[in-house]
């Protein structure tokens, strides 16, 4: 019993080993690290995702770090040390986030840097849109819109940011071509409307005549509106208002402009299927170009309407796709449980066969072993170890009489004694006689086949022809380790018709075949 509760044991360790390795390694691991988390990058990372899902086999790890620098280079190392394959980064500002790039690449992990550039040469690609562009045709828009005269506040982006920087020195050199727009007040703020309000309401100087507002984002276009709403509650608000994004949907830029609440923007595309596209091939090994600009539109009342549908078109397609993505996952993730419970069967039903052999195994020698005592009772029985029975039982009575026959050799030791000599002697006598038979031996013995079989069982518990074989096979047994007969002539000489059945029999009675004796 013993070997079967090990071997359980085994098989059971076995089992919860297959059914927790249900899922090996995806081909590629790639840790994307996002400085902010807003509108813009939520419409990027979906789109990452479903070109991921495209690829086939691509596990993405997000991080956002909400433009702190210190969380971001904590969660760029902690990326690392999981195990990615390549690190996708925008980084948050281009002094402080620039160390913790470094050491990803310098330990052999591809770097693409995305929307924002560092002050670091360490990095496998750069995908972006031309942020000095960007701001340059804003100034130029604006140039236009007041005729080249009027007042202007620009609000800028995350202080340290290269878009923040990027845009400014476009939008500022633009509008050197136009000495009669005054930039009144360059406001700092960090992408949020939070603190474009801020940046105006904490502003001292005088904000009533202001003609534009360029906000490097749309987000810090409302808020400067909502915050110079405000400042003059009773008056119309003249000021008008520019940002840059260009989001497609209810809140995006492309809205804000078809209704009027800002006067332009500027579409900075977040193609997160294309950034993925490039990691693959990065990852491929296959060509790419180490440096690659997004294409980008102005977005004002003139096109917003028809950019506005056809994003929406896109948008719809794209939220068709992510419902096949979801349904594909929940298929999958059934397909994966009914693996597990499938492996689960298989893992009980062979535990289960295997304990019925083990202990079919087991229960055989049990079987085995009470046979070779009994073997061992017949031909090493002596008077002396023969029981007397108790008095009651030695009593005969009318109803008994026909028992007394066949429980005599256990009522009288002596007669016991004198039996098993004589049987023995007829078994020895008639062991090389492959013919003899139950009735020969009670023959020999003057004993009726049933006298001589109820004897025999009375003692031993075996029949004659049992216990007929088994000395053939002990005797066979001494010959093949004491002579140098041929397994054939052992066989006959201890009565057996055919050497087969005489190995059949011992593998039987031994567990191992006639020649596996000489050769041990």
């Amino acid at each position: 019993m013993r070997q079967i509760l090990t071997i359980g044991t085994v098989l059971s360790v076995l089992l919860i080993f297959l059914t927790g390795c249900t899922r090996e390694r995806p081909r590629y691991v790639i840790g994307v690290s996002q400085c902010s988390d807003d509108i813009w990058r939520e419409k990027q990372n979906a789109e990452l995702r479903m070109g991921a899902y495209l690829q086939g086999d691509v596990e993405l790890r997000f991080a956002a770090a909400y433009d702190s620098d210190e969380r971001q280079v904590q969660q760029i190392d902690s990326l690392v040390a999981t195990g990615i394959d390549l690190l996708i980064v925008a980084p948050n500002q281009v002094q402080t986030i620039s160390p913790a790039i470094d050491r990803a690449y310098d330990k052999g992990i591809p770097v693409i840097v995305f929307e924002r550039k560092t002050n670091s040469q360490k990095y496998t690609a750069f995908i972006g849109a031309d942020n000095y562009e960007m701001g340059r045709v804003m100034g130029e828009y604006i140039a236009s819109q007041t005729h080249g005269k009027g007042r202007v506040v620009e609000l800028m982006g995350l202080e340290g940011s290269s878009p923040a920087i990027e845009r400014h020195n476009g939008f500022a050199d633009a509008l050197k071509n136009f000495p009669n727009i005054k930039i009144i007040a360059t406001l700092q703020g960090d992408w949020t409307e939070e603190s474009a309000v801020k940046a105006i309401q904490n502003y001292q100087g005088n904000l009533s005549s202001v003609d534009f507002v360029f906000g490097q984002n749309d987000r810090m276009a409302i808020g400067a509106r909502k915050a110079l709403s405000n400042l003059t509650p009773h008056s119309p608000l003249l000021t008008k208002f520019c940002g840059i994004d260009g989001l497609p949907g209810e809140d995006g830029g492309i809205q804000l402009v078809c209704d009027s609440i800002l006067d332009a923007s500027y579409i900075y595309p977040t193609h997160g299927d294309q950034l993925i596209q490039l990691a693959i091939d990065i990852l491929d090994s296959k060509p790419f170009e180490k440096e690659t600009l997004l294409m980008s539109a102005l977005v004002t009342r003139d096109n917003a309407r028809v950019l506005l549908m056809q994003n929406e078109e896109i948008m719809r397609q794209s939220d068709y796709l992510d419902q096949l993505h979801n349904r594909a996952d929940s298929y999958l993730e059934q397909l994966g449980t009914q693996r597990v419970v499938n492996w689960m069967a298989i893992g009980v039903i062979v535990l289960l066969l295997l304990t019925i052999v083990l202990f079919y195994r087991y229960h055989l020698s049990k079987v085995k072993l009470q046979h070779e005592r009994v073997v061992n009772t017949l031909w090493n029985l002596k008077p002396e170890d023969v029981p007397t029975p108790p008095a009651a039982e030695q009593t005969e009575s009318p109803e008994n009489g026909e028992a007394r026959e066949g429980s005599e050799a256990k009522n009288d030791p002596a007669t016991t004694s004198i039996f098993i000599t004589r049987f023995k002697e007829v078994v020895k006598k008639r062991l090389d006689d492959s013919d003899v038979s139950v009735e020969d031996l009670a023959a020999d013995m003057n004993l009726s086949r049933v006298q001589l079989y109820r004897k025999v069982k009375a003692v031993t518990g075996s029949s004659p022809v049992e216990l007929l074989r088994t000395a053939r096979l002990n005797r066979g047994y001494q010959l093949l380790l004491t002579s140098d007969l041929s397994i054939s002539e052992v066989a006959y000489q201890v009565g057996f018709t055919a050497p087969s059945y005489f190995t059949k029999c011992f593998k039987e009675e031994y567990g191992l075949l006639p020649g596996d004796v000489r050769e041990r």
